[in-house]
C-alpha cells in the first residue's frame, strides 16, 4: 500500500508524509566505501608511471608547482561540478547529461565510448601484471639474466647481448613483438590466457555492482599504499636513492615559459582525476542528497596529488640506485681502459688520476667526473663521462619503467622475487580499482538510460566483460603492443576533452552557473563561493578550449608516432603510422566524439517534430518560465514506478 507523496520542486525530495516504498537508488554503505571507490578510481597506473616521468623531465619542483596551481584553478573546480551534478540529480553520465541540456545528451553517450576504449587496453595492462606476477615466483628471475643461445652453455642470445635482459624479457618473452605496426604477428598465447584472468577478475568484482567492486576496494585501493611505503623506506636506504631524488626535485624554472610544458601539466592533471569518464558522475550519484561534495572534491584531489608525490619519490629513489651501479660499472670500465693505456705507454703520468683507479669501487663518482672533465680529452679511446642524469633519464616513461627500469632495479636487490611480486601486485590492484571505476562509468548511465538493460544488469556486466575480452585480444597479436600505444595516446585523450568542454558550457552557459549553484546550496544548506562561477563559466573553460587547441595543433603540426622495437638493432625506434592507421586512429577520436552531435541534431528534430503536431492538432502548451532546480530523477522515476532494480 501507497500514501500519496508531494515533491518538493526545490529539491526533488518528497516532504515526510507517510510512504511504504523502498530507497530509490542503491547507495554507499559508508562514507569510506565511497572515498575507497573515487580514489581507488583516481589513482592508476598514471600517478606510478606518468607523473614521475612528467615531473622530471619539465623542472622537477617547478612542475610540481604548475601542477598545483592547474589542479587548484582547473582540476578541482571541474572534479566538483561533476561531484555536484551526479550527487544532485541521482544518475549516471547519460541521465546527468540529459537532463542538464537535452541538446547535449549526447554528452554522456561519448563518455560511455570513451569509457569503453580505455576499459579494452587498460585490461591488457593488467594481463601483463599478472605474466610479470607469475613469472615472479623463481629465482633468479627470468629477466635477471640473458638466455643462453640455443643449447650452447655460454652462448647468450644476441639480441639481449645488445640491449638488455629486462628489455628482451619485456619486447621477445612477454610481447614477442614485431617490427612495426604493419606486421601482425600471431596471437600470444600467454597474454591471451592473463587477459581471459583479467577480465575474469573484473566480472566477478562487479557482479551485483558496487556492493561487490566496493569489498574488493577495500583491498585493491589500500594495498597499492602500503607496497608504495614499502618500497620508500627499502628504496631510501640504496646508495643513489638521494642522487634520484635531488634530481626529481631539483626546480627549473625557466619551463613555465614553455607552452608544451603547460599542456603536459594540464592533461596531467585533467587525466589524474579522471574528469569526463562519467565515473564520477555514477559514483557520487550513490551519495545521500546532504553529502558535502565540496569537501570531497579537495580531499580526493589532495590524496591524489600526495599519492602522485609518494610514488614519484619511490620511483627515483630505486631509479636513482639502478642509475648509479649503472653509473659506476661505467667508471669501472673506463678506468680498466685508463689503466690499459697507462700500462701502454699511451697516456702520460701527469694526466692519470689521484684516486686509487686499480680500485673501481672504491672511486667517488664525483672525483671520477673532476678528472673526467680535465683530462679525458688527452686520452685515447672513447671514455664517456658516465652522467648519473643521463642515465636516469633513458626508459623511465609509461611501460618502459614498469616492466623495464622498475624490473631492472628489482634483480639488483636482495630477496629480488618478493619485490617483483610485490610491485606487480601492486600493479594489478592500481589498475583493477581504475577498471572498476571505468566499467562502472559504462554500466551505470546504460542500464539508467534503458530498462530492458536494468532489469538484466548482471547479464549486462557478464556480456560487456565478454566482449571487452574478445575485442580486446587485438593487443594480445605481436604488434598488439603499438596498437595499445595508439589507443593510449589518441582514443581518450581528445574525445574527453571535448567531453569536459562541453560538460563545462552546459553547467556554466545553458544550465546558468548561478542556478547550479542555487541547487548546491540546496543540497548542501550553504553556499559555494561565487569564486566557482567564474572559474567554471571562464577560466575553465577556457583553459579546456586552450588544451583542446594545443592538442589538436599538435597532431596536426607532426605525423603521429610510435614506439617499436627493432629487432636486429636490438633498440627502440620511432616510426610513423601507416596510412591505414591514421584512418583507425581518426575513426577512434570521430567515433567517441559523434555522440555530442547526434544528440544534438535528434533533440533538435524530436522538438520541432513535437512542435509540428502540437500545430497540426491546435494545441498550445503551457511554458514554465520558473527556473526549477536539479531533481533527483531516479526518485521520481521510482514513484512513476519506472525505477530500475538495483542489483
Amino acid at each position: 500500500r501507497k500514501k500519496s507523496t508531494e515533491v518538493d520542486g526545490l529539491t526533488g525530495e518528497s516532504s515526510p508524509q507517510e510512504t511504504s516504498e523502498p530507497d530509490a537508488r542503491a547507495g554507499w554503505n559508508s562514507k569510506i566505501e565511497y572515498f575507497l571507490a573515487q580514489v581507488g578510481f583516481s589513482v592508476g597506473l598514471g600517478n606510478v608511471w606518468r607523473f614521475p616521468y612528467l615531473c622530471h623531465q619539465n623542472g622537477g619542483g617547478a612542475f610540481l608547482l604548475l601542477y598545483i596551481l592547474l589542479m587548484l584553478i582547473v582540476g578541482i573546480p571541474l572534479f566538483f561540478l561533476e561531484l555536484a551534478a551526479g550527487q544532485a540529480i541521482r544518475q549516471g553520465s547519460i541521465g546527468v547529461w540529459k537532463y542538464i541540456s537535452p541538446r547535449l545528451s549526447g554528452i554522456g553517450y561519448s563518455s560511455c565510448v570513451v569509457c569503453f576504449f580505455v576499459a579494452l587496453y587498460y585490461n591488457v595492462i593488467l594481463a601483463w601484471s599478472l605474466f610479470y606476477l607469475g613469472n615472479s615466483f623463481q629465482h633468479p628471475l627470468p629477466w635477471e639474466k640473458c638466455p643462453e643461445q640455443g643449447n650452447v652453455t655460454g652462448k647468450r642470445v644476441k639480441e639481449c647481448i645488445k640491449s638488455s635482459p629486462t628489455s628482451y624479457f619485456w619486447y621477445r618473452k612477454a610481447l614477442d613483438i614485431t617490427d612495426s605496426i604493419d606486421e601482425t604477428g600471431s596471437f600470444n598465447t600467454y597474454i591471451v590466457c592473463c587477459l581471459l584472468a583479467a577480465w575474469t577478475i573484473v566480472c566477478l568484482g562487479m557482479f551485483k555492482g558496487i556492493k561487490t567492486s566496493v569489498k574488493v576496494m577495500y583491498f585493491s585501493s589500500i594495498f597499492p599504499y602500503v607496497v608504495l611505503f614499502c618500497f620508500l623506506i627499502r628504496g631510501l636506504l640504496l646508495d643513489g636513492a638521494f642522487e634520484g631524488i635531488g634530481f626529481m626535485f631539483y626546480p627549473k624554472l625557466e619551463i613555465w615559459a614553455d607552452v608544451q610544458v603547460w599542456r603536459q601539466a594540464a592533461t596531467q592533471v585533467f587525466f589524474a582525476l579522471g574528469l569526463g569518464f562519467g565515473s564520477i558522475i555514477a559514483y557520487s550519484s550513490y551519495n545521500p542528497r546532504n553529502n558535502n561534495c565540496h569537501r570531497d572534491a579537495f580531499t580526493v584531489s589532495f590524496i591524489n596529488f600526495l599519492t602522485s608525490v609518494l610514488a614519484t619519490l619511490v620511483v627515483f629513489a630505486v631509479l636513482g640506485f639502478r642509475a648509479k651501479n649503472k653509473v659506476m660499472e661505467c667508471v669501472a670500465s673506463n678506468l680498466n681502459d685508463l689503466s690499459k693505456h697507462f700500462h701502454d705507454g699511451l697516456v702520460p703520468n701527469n694526466v692519470m688520476p689521484p684516486f686509487n683507479y686499480s680500485d673501481p669501487k672504491s672511486v667517488a663518482l664525483k672525483d671520477y667526473s673532476n678528472w673526467f672533465e680535465q683530462y679525458a680529452s688527452m686520452v685515447p679511446g672513447n671514455l664517456t663521462d658516465c652522467d648519473l642524469e643521463k642515465e636516469m633519464q633513458k626508459g623511465v616513461e609509461g611501460t618502459g619503467l614498469a616492466f623495464i627500469a622498475f624490473t631492472e632495479a628489482m634483480t639488483l636487490l636482495p630477496g629480488s622475487p618478493f619485490w617483483s611480486a610485490l610491485f606487480f601486485l601492486m600493479l594489478l590492484n592500481l589498475g583493477l580499482s581504475t577498471m572498476f571505476g571505468t566499467m562502472e562509468g559504462i554500466l551505470a548511465p546504460l542500464s539508467e538510460r534503458f530498462k530492458c538493460l536494468a532489469r538484466n544488469k548482471t547479464k549486462l556486466t557478464i556480456a560487456s566483460c565478454i566482449i571487452g575480452f574478445l575485442l580486446g585480444l587485438l593487443f594480445t597479436q605481436r604488434c598488439g603492443n603499438y596498437f595499445m600505444m595508439m589507443f593510449d595516446d589518441y582514443s581518450a585523450t581528445l574525445p574527453l576533452i571535448i567531453v569536459v568542454v562541453f560538460e563545462t558550457f552546459s553547467v556554466s552557459w545553458l544550465y546558468g552557473a548561478d542556478r547550479f549553484l542555487n541547487d548546491i546550496e540546496g543540497m548542501l544548506g550553504w553556499r559555494p563561493s561565487v569564486v566557482y562561477k567564474y572559474l567554471w563559466k571562464y577560466i575553465c573553460l577556457f583553459a579546456m578550449l586552450g588544451l583542446l587547441g594545443a592538442t589538436t595543433i599538435r597532431m596536426f603540426l607532426s605525423r603521429p608516432t610510435y614506439m617499436s622495437w627493432n629487432q636486429e638493432k636490438a633498440s627502440e625506434e620511432h616510426l610513423e603510422y601507416p596510412d591505414w592507421a591514421l584512418a583507425v586512429l581518426a575513426l577512434l577520436i570521430i567515433f567517441a566524439t559523434l555522440p555530442v552531435p547526434v544528440g544534438f541534431i535528434h533533440a533538435f528534430l524530436q522538438k520541432r517534430n513535437t512542435e509540428s503536431r502540437d500545430a497540426e492538432n491546435g494545441h498550445y502548451r503551457m511554458v514554465n518560465t520558473e527556473e526549477t532546480a536539479m531533481t533527483d530523477l531516479s526518485a521520481l522515476e521510482h514513484r512513476n514506478g519506472d525505477a530500475a532494480p538495483v542489483s
